[in-house]
């Protein structure tokens, strides 16, 4: 006939996958907050983007106007800094885009080097 099976082991079980469904709803949570802070509407992206470039062309011609005032180089400075300015708005999206945003001490994860690192065809790891 049958053995019968030894309940240690099974409580044991019954314990190790509570903890495991824990850790994933948890993991779960953190991830939808983290997605919920980050990602916003499309629309609040556009705006985002539009912003960060308008304030940068701003800044630029702001202080290229206010040297060719003061130095008399009248339209030199202008456009240099018009362009360091386009350079700076550009380089803004290019970092919302990214996903790095503006956050003091962003680093990636192990798991998404990991990512951006496999091939398409390879499985994904533990």
């Amino acid at each position: 006939m049958t053995e019968p099976e030894d309940p240690s082991s099974l409580k044991n079980l019954d314990e190790r996958l509570s903890e495991a469904q824990a850790r994933r709803s948890a993991e779960k949570d953190r991830g939808k907050r983290a997605a919920g802070r980050s990602s916003g509407s499309g629309m609040g992206l556009g705006f985002r983007v539009a912003v960060d470039i308008l304030a940068a062309l701003m800044v630029g011609v702001g202080i290229g106007v206010l040297l060719d005032r003061w130095l008399g180089t009248k339209p030199w400075l202008l456009i240099v800094f018009f362009l360091l300015g386009s350079a700076a708005g550009i380089m803004n999206v290019f970092r919302v885009m990214r996903g790095y945003g503006y956050s003091v001490g962003y680093e990636k994860t192990e798991r998404d080097k990991d990512e951006e690192d496999r091939e398409p065809g390879d499985r994904p790891g533990p």
